[in-house]
Protein backbone atom coordinates (compact mmCIF):
# COMPACT_ATOMS: atom_id res chain seq x y z
CA UNK A 1 0.00 0.00 0.00
CA UNK A 2 1.43 3.44 -1.12
CA UNK A 3 1.44 6.10 1.71
CA UNK A 4 1.31 9.80 1.34
CA UNK A 5 3.73 11.23 3.95
CA UNK A 6 1.17 14.43 4.02
CA UNK A 7 -2.17 15.35 4.94
CA UNK A 8 -4.34 17.20 3.10
CA UNK A 9 -5.88 20.49 4.21
CA UNK A 10 -8.10 23.32 3.90
CA UNK A 11 -9.52 26.03 5.52
CA UNK A 12 -6.48 28.07 7.31
CA UNK A 13 -4.15 25.39 5.99
CA UNK A 14 -1.77 23.79 8.53
CA UNK A 15 1.27 24.71 6.14
CA UNK A 16 -0.11 28.77 6.37
CA UNK A 17 0.05 28.81 10.07
CA UNK A 18 2.37 31.44 11.97
CA UNK A 19 3.74 30.45 15.72
CA UNK A 20 1.19 32.41 16.84
CA UNK A 21 -1.52 30.38 14.96
CA UNK A 22 -0.23 27.21 15.47
CA UNK A 23 -0.30 28.15 19.93
CA UNK A 24 -3.84 29.41 19.46
CA UNK A 25 -4.96 26.07 17.47
CA UNK A 26 -3.43 24.44 20.10
CA UNK A 27 -5.13 26.32 23.19
CA UNK A 28 -8.12 25.48 21.57
CA UNK A 29 -7.32 21.80 20.98
CA UNK A 30 -6.78 21.44 24.42
CA UNK A 31 -9.51 22.90 25.33
CA UNK A 32 -12.02 20.51 23.24
CA UNK A 33 -9.44 17.87 25.16
CA UNK A 34 -10.19 19.31 28.36
CA UNK A 35 -13.80 19.03 27.96
CA UNK A 36 -13.98 14.79 27.31
CA UNK A 37 -11.11 14.25 30.52
CA UNK A 38 -12.98 16.86 32.91
CA UNK A 39 -15.96 15.02 32.73
CA UNK A 40 -15.13 11.84 34.61
CA UNK A 41 -13.56 13.87 37.20
CA UNK A 42 -16.57 15.09 37.64
CA UNK A 43 -18.83 12.15 37.63
CA UNK A 44 -16.39 10.77 40.30
CA UNK A 45 -17.20 13.66 42.79
CA UNK A 46 -21.07 13.24 42.23
CA UNK A 47 -20.64 9.12 42.72
CA UNK A 48 -21.77 9.42 46.66
CA UNK A 49 -25.14 11.81 45.83
CA UNK A 50 -25.77 9.75 42.70
CA UNK A 51 -25.74 6.11 44.76
CA UNK A 52 -28.53 8.03 47.17
CA UNK A 53 -30.99 9.51 44.83
CA UNK A 54 -30.59 6.88 42.14
CA UNK A 55 -30.56 3.83 44.71
CA UNK A 56 -27.11 2.35 42.51
CA UNK A 57 -24.99 -0.04 44.55
CA UNK A 58 -21.30 -0.50 43.44
CA UNK A 59 -21.91 -2.35 40.50
CA UNK A 60 -24.25 0.35 39.43
CA UNK A 61 -21.85 3.48 40.16
CA UNK A 62 -18.98 1.40 38.35
CA UNK A 63 -21.30 1.50 35.04
CA UNK A 64 -21.63 5.26 35.48
CA UNK A 65 -18.07 5.44 35.17
CA UNK A 66 -17.39 2.51 32.72
CA UNK A 67 -20.58 3.13 30.62
CA UNK A 68 -18.39 5.87 29.00
CA UNK A 69 -15.29 4.52 28.96
CA UNK A 70 -16.48 1.36 27.03
CA UNK A 71 -18.15 3.35 24.53
CA UNK A 72 -15.45 6.08 23.78
CA UNK A 73 -12.67 3.05 23.82
CA UNK A 74 -14.88 1.16 21.64
CA UNK A 75 -15.15 3.83 18.91
CA UNK A 76 -12.25 5.37 19.14
CA UNK A 77 -10.54 3.78 16.33
CA UNK A 78 -13.22 3.84 13.72
CA UNK A 79 -13.59 7.53 14.51
CA UNK A 80 -9.85 8.08 13.66
CA UNK A 81 -10.39 6.39 10.62
CA UNK A 82 -13.41 8.40 10.03
CA UNK A 83 -11.81 11.53 10.90
CA UNK A 84 -8.75 10.73 8.60
CA UNK A 85 -11.44 10.14 5.97
CA UNK A 86 -13.89 13.00 6.35
CA UNK A 87 -11.62 15.64 8.14
CA UNK A 88 -10.44 16.07 11.99
CA UNK A 89 -11.68 19.37 12.68
CA UNK A 90 -15.06 18.74 11.19
CA UNK A 91 -14.85 15.89 13.56
CA UNK A 92 -14.02 17.52 16.40
CA UNK A 93 -17.14 19.71 16.02
CA UNK A 94 -19.73 17.44 15.39
CA UNK A 95 -18.61 15.18 18.67
CA UNK A 96 -17.92 19.17 21.06
CA UNK A 97 -22.05 19.55 19.75
CA UNK A 98 -22.78 15.75 20.47
CA UNK A 99 -20.95 16.04 24.35
CA UNK A 100 -22.98 18.77 25.08
CA UNK A 101 -26.15 17.35 23.84
CA UNK A 102 -25.95 14.68 25.68
CA UNK A 103 -24.57 16.25 28.87
CA UNK A 104 -27.92 17.86 28.98
CA UNK A 105 -29.89 14.34 28.62
CA UNK A 106 -27.72 13.43 31.72
CA UNK A 107 -28.98 16.48 33.38
CA UNK A 108 -32.67 16.09 32.41
CA UNK A 109 -32.20 11.93 33.56
CA UNK A 110 -34.19 10.73 36.51
CA UNK A 111 -33.36 7.23 37.07
CA UNK A 112 -29.64 5.11 37.06
CA UNK A 113 -30.45 3.77 33.57
CA UNK A 114 -31.44 7.10 32.31
CA UNK A 115 -27.69 8.44 33.58
CA UNK A 116 -26.10 4.79 32.03
CA UNK A 117 -27.37 5.89 28.82
CA UNK A 118 -26.56 9.46 29.01
CA UNK A 119 -23.00 9.00 29.97
CA UNK A 120 -22.73 6.14 27.04
CA UNK A 121 -23.84 8.69 24.63
CA UNK A 122 -21.48 11.13 25.55
CA UNK A 123 -18.73 8.61 25.71
CA UNK A 124 -19.46 8.22 22.17
CA UNK A 125 -19.31 11.53 20.82
CA UNK A 126 -16.01 11.66 22.70
CA UNK A 127 -14.91 9.12 21.19
CA UNK A 128 -15.17 11.37 17.88
CA UNK A 129 -13.34 14.29 19.62
CA UNK A 130 -10.33 12.95 21.27
CA UNK A 131 -8.76 11.41 18.51
CA UNK A 132 -8.80 14.38 15.95
CA UNK A 133 -6.86 16.25 19.06
CA UNK A 134 -4.11 14.45 18.93
CA UNK A 135 -3.98 14.12 15.14
CA UNK A 136 -4.51 17.81 14.38
CA UNK A 137 -1.33 18.46 16.79
CA UNK A 138 1.00 15.86 15.08
CA UNK A 139 0.28 17.95 11.93
CA UNK A 140 0.07 21.12 13.23
CA UNK A 141 3.83 20.78 14.75
CA UNK A 142 5.62 19.19 12.59
CA UNK A 143 9.24 19.85 13.68
CA UNK A 144 10.13 16.60 16.38
CA UNK A 145 10.65 19.83 19.72
CA UNK A 146 7.70 21.73 18.65
CA UNK A 147 6.02 19.11 18.60
CA UNK A 148 7.15 17.33 21.58
CA UNK A 149 6.47 20.49 23.57
CA UNK A 150 2.67 20.40 22.25
CA UNK A 151 2.62 16.72 23.22
CA UNK A 152 3.50 17.76 26.51
CA UNK A 153 0.70 20.58 26.96
CA UNK A 154 -1.45 18.11 25.64
CA UNK A 155 -0.99 15.63 28.36
CA UNK A 156 -0.35 18.10 31.13
CA UNK A 157 -4.31 18.82 30.70
CA UNK A 158 -5.38 15.24 32.25
CA UNK A 159 -3.54 17.30 35.17
CA UNK A 160 -5.51 20.21 34.37
CA UNK A 161 -8.95 18.42 34.34
CA UNK A 162 -8.09 16.24 37.49
CA UNK A 163 -6.88 19.40 39.59
CA UNK A 164 -9.88 21.64 38.72
CA UNK A 165 -12.87 18.93 38.25
CA UNK A 166 -13.28 17.16 41.84
CA UNK A 167 -12.88 20.89 43.04
CA UNK A 168 -15.49 22.25 40.42
CA UNK A 169 -17.57 19.14 41.34
CA UNK A 170 -17.40 20.06 44.88
CA UNK A 171 -18.54 23.76 44.84
CA UNK A 172 -21.45 22.90 42.03
CA UNK A 173 -22.48 19.71 44.64
CA UNK A 174 -22.40 22.17 47.56
CA UNK A 175 -24.71 24.66 45.83
CA UNK A 176 -26.80 22.65 43.76
CA UNK A 177 -27.73 18.43 42.58
CA UNK A 178 -25.90 15.92 41.02
CA UNK A 179 -27.11 17.15 37.69
CA UNK A 180 -25.22 20.38 37.99
CA UNK A 181 -22.28 18.20 36.97
CA UNK A 182 -23.52 17.16 33.33
CA UNK A 183 -25.09 21.09 32.61
CA UNK A 184 -21.50 22.78 33.45
CA UNK A 185 -20.15 20.68 30.22
CA UNK A 186 -22.36 22.53 28.00
CA UNK A 187 -21.18 26.03 28.24
CA UNK A 188 -17.35 24.73 28.10
CA UNK A 189 -18.31 22.52 25.03
CA UNK A 190 -20.36 25.71 22.90
CA UNK A 191 -16.35 27.55 24.04
CA UNK A 192 -14.72 24.54 22.38
CA UNK A 193 -16.44 24.90 19.53
CA UNK A 194 -16.04 28.76 19.05
CA UNK A 195 -12.42 28.22 19.42
CA UNK A 196 -12.15 25.07 16.82
CA UNK A 197 -13.88 27.05 14.29
CA UNK A 198 -11.93 30.41 14.54
CA UNK A 199 -8.24 29.16 15.33
CA UNK A 200 -7.75 25.37 13.87
CA UNK A 201 -6.94 24.71 10.21
CA UNK A 202 -9.10 21.46 8.61
CA UNK A 203 -6.67 18.32 7.68
CA UNK A 204 -7.70 14.89 6.59
CA UNK A 205 -5.73 11.71 4.79
CA UNK A 206 -4.66 12.17 1.54
CA UNK A 207 -5.68 8.33 0.91
CA UNK A 208 -7.79 6.49 3.05
CA UNK A 209 -9.08 2.97 3.11
CA UNK A 210 -12.58 1.11 3.46
CA UNK A 211 -13.76 1.12 6.98
CA UNK A 212 -13.30 -2.29 8.82
CA UNK A 213 -17.03 -2.26 10.38
CA UNK A 214 -16.75 -6.39 11.43
CA UNK A 215 -13.46 -5.24 13.43
CA UNK A 216 -15.39 -2.29 15.13
CA UNK A 217 -17.77 -4.91 15.95
CA UNK A 218 -15.64 -7.71 17.04
CA UNK A 219 -13.36 -5.12 19.50
CA UNK A 220 -16.83 -3.81 21.10
CA UNK A 221 -18.05 -7.05 21.73
CA UNK A 222 -14.59 -8.00 23.66
CA UNK A 223 -13.64 -5.29 25.24
CA UNK A 224 -17.65 -4.66 26.47
CA UNK A 225 -17.85 -8.53 27.58
CA UNK A 226 -14.81 -8.70 29.70
CA UNK A 227 -15.99 -5.25 31.55
CA UNK A 228 -19.40 -6.17 32.00
CA UNK A 229 -18.33 -9.62 33.64
CA UNK A 230 -15.94 -8.22 35.94
CA UNK A 231 -17.84 -5.77 37.24
CA UNK A 232 -21.12 -7.98 37.82
CA UNK A 233 -18.61 -10.42 39.21
CA UNK A 234 -19.17 -9.52 43.03
CA UNK A 235 -22.51 -9.95 42.20
CA UNK A 236 -22.77 -13.27 41.05
CA UNK A 237 -19.84 -14.58 41.83
CA UNK A 238 -15.87 -14.94 39.99
CA UNK A 239 -16.23 -18.57 38.90
CA UNK A 240 -20.13 -18.34 38.28
CA UNK A 241 -21.92 -19.70 35.00
CA UNK A 242 -22.89 -16.35 34.29
CA UNK A 243 -18.89 -14.87 34.84
CA UNK A 244 -17.21 -17.84 32.99
CA UNK A 245 -19.65 -17.28 30.30
CA UNK A 246 -18.71 -13.60 29.99
CA UNK A 247 -14.99 -14.50 29.81
CA UNK A 248 -15.45 -16.86 27.37
CA UNK A 249 -17.42 -14.48 24.94
CA UNK A 250 -14.94 -11.92 25.62
CA UNK A 251 -12.08 -13.95 24.51
CA UNK A 252 -13.74 -15.44 21.64
CA UNK A 253 -14.22 -12.20 20.53
CA UNK A 254 -10.74 -10.71 20.77
CA UNK A 255 -9.50 -13.74 18.81
CA UNK A 256 -11.30 -13.65 16.02
CA UNK A 257 -10.79 -9.76 16.07
CA UNK A 258 -6.86 -10.24 15.75
CA UNK A 259 -7.53 -12.98 13.52
CA UNK A 260 -9.49 -10.74 11.21
CA UNK A 261 -7.32 -7.77 11.41
CA UNK A 262 -4.55 -10.28 10.48
CA UNK A 263 -6.19 -11.19 7.14
CA UNK A 264 -8.30 -7.86 6.06
CA UNK A 265 -7.08 -5.20 3.54
CA UNK A 266 -8.28 -2.63 5.81
CA UNK A 267 -8.30 -3.10 9.06
CA UNK A 268 -9.38 -0.84 11.62
CA UNK A 269 -6.33 -1.63 14.04
CA UNK A 270 -3.17 -2.01 11.60
CA UNK A 271 -1.31 -4.62 13.59
CA UNK A 272 1.79 -3.87 11.30
CA UNK A 273 1.94 -1.00 13.92
CA UNK A 274 2.80 -3.70 17.01
CA UNK A 275 5.77 -4.70 15.15
CA UNK A 276 7.31 -1.64 16.43
CA UNK A 277 8.53 -1.97 19.32
CA UNK A 278 8.56 1.91 20.13
CA UNK A 279 4.81 1.89 19.47
CA UNK A 280 3.73 -1.79 21.04
CA UNK A 281 5.38 -1.43 24.10
CA UNK A 282 4.91 2.35 25.49
CA UNK A 283 1.55 1.75 24.27
CA UNK A 284 1.46 -1.50 26.65
CA UNK A 285 2.95 0.75 29.27
CA UNK A 286 0.06 3.61 28.66
CA UNK A 287 -3.07 0.89 29.14
CA UNK A 288 -1.44 -0.25 32.82
CA UNK A 289 -0.62 3.28 33.96
CA UNK A 290 -4.27 3.94 33.19
CA UNK A 291 -5.45 0.63 34.65
CA UNK A 292 -3.91 1.89 37.70
CA UNK A 293 -4.44 5.61 37.93
CA UNK A 294 -8.49 5.28 37.01
CA UNK A 295 -8.81 2.20 39.39
CA UNK A 296 -6.81 4.26 42.22
CA UNK A 297 -9.51 7.53 41.52
CA UNK A 298 -12.38 5.16 41.67
CA UNK A 299 -10.85 3.92 45.01
CA UNK A 300 -10.03 7.12 46.46
CA UNK A 301 -13.55 8.13 46.31
CA UNK A 302 -14.33 5.87 48.17
CA UNK A 303 -12.07 6.60 50.64
CA UNK A 304 -12.41 9.85 50.78
CA UNK A 305 -16.28 9.92 51.22
CA UNK A 306 -16.83 7.20 52.40
CA UNK A 307 -14.44 6.16 54.72
CA UNK A 308 -13.10 9.96 55.80
CA UNK A 309 -16.95 11.31 55.33
CA UNK A 310 -15.24 14.65 53.37
CA UNK A 311 -17.82 16.49 51.58
CA UNK A 312 -17.56 16.57 47.93
CA UNK A 313 -15.75 19.64 47.99
CA UNK A 314 -13.59 19.17 50.73
CA UNK A 315 -13.11 15.85 48.73
CA UNK A 316 -11.62 17.39 45.97
CA UNK A 317 -9.33 20.07 47.54
CA UNK A 318 -8.06 16.53 49.04
CA UNK A 319 -7.05 15.36 45.64
CA UNK A 320 -5.01 18.19 44.61
CA UNK A 321 -1.61 16.52 45.33
CA UNK A 322 -2.51 14.35 42.67
CA UNK A 323 -3.52 16.32 40.49
CA UNK A 324 -0.64 18.65 41.03
CA UNK A 325 1.69 15.89 40.54
CA UNK A 326 0.46 15.07 37.56
CA UNK A 327 0.34 18.55 35.94
CA UNK A 328 3.80 19.70 36.56
CA UNK A 329 5.40 15.99 36.06
CA UNK A 330 3.85 15.75 32.38
CA UNK A 331 5.82 18.36 30.72
CA UNK A 332 9.09 17.74 32.16
CA UNK A 333 8.64 13.90 31.40
CA UNK A 334 8.50 14.51 27.55
CA UNK A 335 11.36 16.94 27.27
CA UNK A 336 13.40 15.11 29.65
CA UNK A 337 12.84 11.88 27.77
CA UNK A 338 14.63 13.71 24.51
CA UNK A 339 18.11 13.70 26.35
CA UNK A 340 17.61 10.24 28.11
CA UNK A 341 15.37 8.63 26.26
CA UNK A 342 12.09 6.72 26.05
CA UNK A 343 12.39 3.66 28.22
CA UNK A 344 14.57 4.96 31.09
CA UNK A 345 11.45 7.10 31.37
CA UNK A 346 8.76 4.55 31.29
CA UNK A 347 10.55 2.32 33.81
CA UNK A 348 11.44 5.18 35.93
CA UNK A 349 7.65 6.08 36.03
CA UNK A 350 6.38 2.64 36.24
CA UNK A 351 8.16 2.31 39.16
CA UNK A 352 6.94 5.47 40.73
CA UNK A 353 3.50 4.19 40.33
CA UNK A 354 4.57 0.81 41.73
CA UNK A 355 5.94 2.59 44.78
CA UNK A 356 2.62 4.75 45.27
CA UNK A 357 0.46 1.80 44.95
CA UNK A 358 1.90 0.32 47.26
CA UNK A 359 1.81 3.17 50.25
CA UNK A 360 -1.94 3.49 49.23
CA UNK A 361 -2.13 0.09 50.50
CA UNK A 362 -1.24 0.37 53.72
CA UNK A 363 -3.68 3.38 54.24
CA UNK A 364 -6.35 2.61 56.94
CA UNK A 365 -9.09 4.27 58.69
CA UNK A 366 -6.83 6.12 61.66
CA UNK A 367 -4.50 6.89 58.61
CA UNK A 368 -4.04 10.34 59.05
CA UNK A 369 -4.18 12.43 55.39
CA UNK A 370 -0.66 14.21 56.04
CA UNK A 371 1.09 11.33 55.64
CA UNK A 372 1.33 8.06 53.36
CA UNK A 373 -2.65 9.29 52.22
CA UNK A 374 -0.91 12.67 50.91
CA UNK A 375 2.58 10.37 49.49
CA UNK A 376 0.66 7.59 47.78
CA UNK A 377 -0.93 10.45 45.73
CA UNK A 378 2.20 12.46 44.75
CA UNK A 379 3.63 9.50 44.00
CA UNK A 380 0.78 8.19 42.03
CA UNK A 381 0.63 11.60 40.18
CA UNK A 382 4.39 11.82 39.44
CA UNK A 383 4.66 8.07 38.01
CA UNK A 384 1.61 8.37 36.05
CA UNK A 385 2.70 11.68 34.66
CA UNK A 386 6.11 10.24 33.80
CA UNK A 387 4.70 7.37 31.76
CA UNK A 388 2.02 9.67 29.97
CA UNK A 389 4.00 12.31 27.50
CA UNK A 390 7.41 10.36 26.94
CA UNK A 391 5.00 6.71 25.80
CA UNK A 392 2.69 9.18 23.75
CA UNK A 393 5.54 10.97 21.92
CA UNK A 394 7.20 7.35 21.34
CA UNK A 395 4.04 6.03 20.00
CA UNK A 396 3.01 8.79 17.65
CA UNK A 397 6.80 9.59 16.09
CA UNK A 398 6.65 6.14 15.37
CA UNK A 399 3.47 6.12 12.68
CA UNK A 400 3.20 8.31 9.19
CA UNK A 401 1.57 11.51 9.21
CA UNK A 402 -1.10 9.66 6.85
CA UNK A 403 -1.74 7.46 10.11
CA UNK A 404 -1.96 10.11 12.69
CA UNK A 405 -5.56 9.67 12.79
CA UNK A 406 -5.23 5.59 13.52
CA UNK A 407 -1.91 6.23 15.72
CA UNK A 408 -3.88 8.70 17.74
CA UNK A 409 -6.87 6.38 18.15
CA UNK A 410 -4.46 3.45 19.13
CA UNK A 411 -2.65 5.48 21.60
CA UNK A 412 -6.48 6.75 23.07
CA UNK A 413 -7.94 3.17 23.22
CA UNK A 414 -5.21 2.08 24.83
CA UNK A 415 -5.71 4.46 27.65
CA UNK A 416 -9.48 3.56 27.70
CA UNK A 417 -9.18 0.40 28.02
CA UNK A 418 -6.56 0.04 30.53
CA UNK A 419 -9.36 2.64 32.29
CA UNK A 420 -12.25 0.68 32.17
CA UNK A 421 -10.04 -2.32 33.46
CA UNK A 422 -8.42 -0.65 36.34
CA UNK A 423 -12.13 0.94 37.14
CA UNK A 424 -13.43 -2.51 37.01
CA UNK A 425 -11.49 -4.91 38.10
CA UNK A 426 -9.76 -3.25 41.18
CA UNK A 427 -13.58 -1.83 41.97
CA UNK A 428 -14.23 -5.06 41.56
CA UNK A 429 -12.14 -6.47 43.94
CA UNK A 430 -12.85 -3.97 46.92
CA UNK A 431 -16.28 -4.85 46.39
CA UNK A 432 -15.41 -8.62 46.81
CA UNK A 433 -14.05 -8.36 50.13
CA UNK A 434 -16.18 -5.37 51.12
CA UNK A 435 -18.92 -7.66 50.92
CA UNK A 436 -17.59 -10.49 51.86
CA UNK A 437 -16.56 -8.93 55.07
CA UNK A 438 -19.35 -6.94 55.83
CA UNK A 439 -22.80 -9.13 55.16
CA UNK A 440 -22.85 -10.84 58.21
CA UNK A 441 -22.70 -7.47 60.43
CA UNK A 442 -25.21 -5.84 58.09
CA UNK A 443 -27.55 -9.03 58.21
CA UNK A 444 -27.85 -8.65 61.97
CA UNK A 445 -28.74 -4.85 62.04
CA UNK A 446 -32.02 -3.99 63.65
CA UNK A 447 -35.04 -2.49 61.49
CA UNK A 448 -34.82 0.36 63.29
CA UNK A 449 -31.56 1.43 62.23
CA UNK A 450 -31.56 0.68 58.49
CA UNK A 451 -34.45 -0.64 56.52
CA UNK A 452 -34.09 -3.69 54.14
CA UNK A 453 -33.23 -1.42 50.70
CA UNK A 454 -30.55 0.33 53.24
CA UNK A 455 -28.81 -2.96 54.17
CA UNK A 456 -28.53 -3.94 50.49
CA UNK A 457 -26.64 -0.60 49.22
CA UNK A 458 -24.58 -0.98 52.47
CA UNK A 459 -23.45 -4.30 51.46
CA UNK A 460 -22.50 -3.25 48.07
CA UNK A 461 -20.67 0.29 48.58
CA UNK A 462 -18.93 2.37 51.76
CA UNK A 463 -20.09 5.48 50.84
CA UNK A 464 -23.74 4.59 52.08
CA UNK A 465 -21.96 5.35 55.32
CA UNK A 466 -22.42 9.11 54.37
CA UNK A 467 -26.34 8.22 54.84
CA UNK A 468 -26.08 6.06 57.83
CA UNK A 469 -24.13 8.48 59.73
CA UNK A 470 -26.85 10.89 59.05
CA UNK A 471 -29.73 8.71 59.59
CA UNK A 472 -31.18 9.77 63.35
CA UNK A 473 -31.26 6.28 65.66
CA UNK A 474 -33.04 5.78 69.30
CA UNK A 475 -30.21 6.68 71.58
CA UNK A 476 -29.88 2.82 73.05
CA UNK A 477 -29.06 1.97 69.07
CA UNK A 478 -26.15 4.75 68.99
CA UNK A 479 -23.47 2.17 69.56
CA UNK A 480 -24.62 -0.32 67.18
CA UNK A 481 -24.90 1.64 64.65
CA UNK A 482 -21.18 3.20 65.84
CA UNK A 483 -20.00 -0.15 65.35
CA UNK A 484 -21.68 -0.60 61.95
CA UNK A 485 -19.85 1.97 60.48
CA UNK A 486 -16.31 1.21 62.12
CA UNK A 487 -16.72 -1.95 60.60
CA UNK A 488 -18.45 -0.71 57.08
CA UNK A 489 -14.88 1.77 57.04
CA UNK A 490 -12.18 -1.40 57.99
CA UNK A 491 -13.85 -3.70 55.41
CA UNK A 492 -13.52 -0.93 52.71
CA UNK A 493 -9.78 -0.48 53.07
CA UNK A 494 -9.77 -4.18 53.95
CA UNK A 495 -10.56 -4.63 50.19
CA UNK A 496 -8.94 -1.23 48.51
CA UNK A 497 -5.78 -2.76 49.71
CA UNK A 498 -6.25 -5.87 48.22
CA UNK A 499 -6.91 -4.15 44.85
CA UNK A 500 -3.91 -1.57 45.37
CA UNK A 501 -1.42 -4.97 46.13
CA UNK A 502 -3.13 -6.68 42.61
CA UNK A 503 -2.12 -3.26 41.10
CA UNK A 504 1.46 -3.29 41.93
CA UNK A 505 1.70 -6.74 41.03
CA UNK A 506 0.71 -5.60 37.68
CA UNK A 507 2.64 -2.67 37.40
CA UNK A 508 6.37 -4.65 38.63
CA UNK A 509 5.53 -7.45 35.58
CA UNK A 510 5.08 -4.46 33.26
CA UNK A 511 8.20 -2.83 34.22
CA UNK A 512 10.30 -6.22 33.59
CA UNK A 513 8.90 -6.23 30.38
CA UNK A 514 9.48 -2.30 28.83
CA UNK A 515 13.22 -2.84 30.27
CA UNK A 516 13.30 -5.94 28.30
CA UNK A 517 11.41 -5.24 25.54
CA UNK A 518 12.28 -1.65 24.84
CA UNK A 519 15.47 -0.39 23.65
CA UNK A 520 17.51 2.14 26.21
CA UNK A 521 19.32 4.24 23.41
CA UNK A 522 17.16 7.73 22.95
CA UNK A 523 15.61 7.90 19.42
CA UNK A 524 17.27 8.75 16.35
CA UNK A 525 14.59 11.07 15.03
CA UNK A 526 10.61 10.23 13.39
CA UNK A 527 12.11 10.13 9.88
CA UNK A 528 13.71 6.70 11.06
CA UNK A 529 10.74 5.24 12.96
CA UNK A 530 8.16 5.61 10.20
CA UNK A 531 8.26 1.57 9.73
CA UNK A 532 7.42 1.08 6.27
CA UNK A 533 8.17 3.76 3.77
CA UNK A 534 8.30 1.80 0.77
CA UNK A 535 10.76 4.29 -0.86
CA UNK A 536 13.60 3.00 2.13
CA UNK A 537 13.34 -0.31 3.19
CA UNK A 538 16.17 0.14 5.53
CA UNK A 539 14.40 2.29 7.37
CA UNK A 540 11.46 0.27 7.80
CA UNK A 541 13.71 -2.62 8.50
CA UNK A 542 15.45 -0.53 11.33
CA UNK A 543 11.86 0.53 12.85
CA UNK A 544 10.45 -2.90 12.95
CA UNK A 545 13.63 -4.13 14.98
CA UNK A 546 13.73 -1.26 17.45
Amino acid sequence: MTVSMASRVSGLGVAGLSARGRVAALIAICLAELLVVLDNTLVNVALPSMAVQLKADMSGLQWIVDSFTLAFSGLLLAMGHLGDRFGRRKFMIIGLAGVAVMSGAGALSSGLGQVIAARAGMGVFAAVVFPATLALIINIFTVAKERAAAIALWTAMAGIAIAIGPITGGWLLNHFSWHSVFWINVPVALVAIVATLIAVPESRAAHVDRLDRVGIVLSLVGVTALVWSIIEAPKHGWLSAQSLAGYLLSVIALAVFVAWELRTRTPVLNMRLFRIRRFAVPSLAITVSYFCAFGFLFLITQYFQGVKEFSPLEFGIHSLPFAAAVGVGAPAATMLAQKVGTTAMIVSGMLILAVGMYVAGTVTPETEYLGPVVISMVLMGIGFAVVQGPATESIMGSVPLEEAGAGSAVNDTTREVGGALGVALLGSIMTSIYSREIAGKIAGIPDQIMNAQQKELASNTPISVLEIVKAPVNPLLAQAKTNLVEAMKVAAMQGASAASHVAVGVLLVTVVLVAVLLPWRPERGRSVLLGWRENDPEAADSAVRD
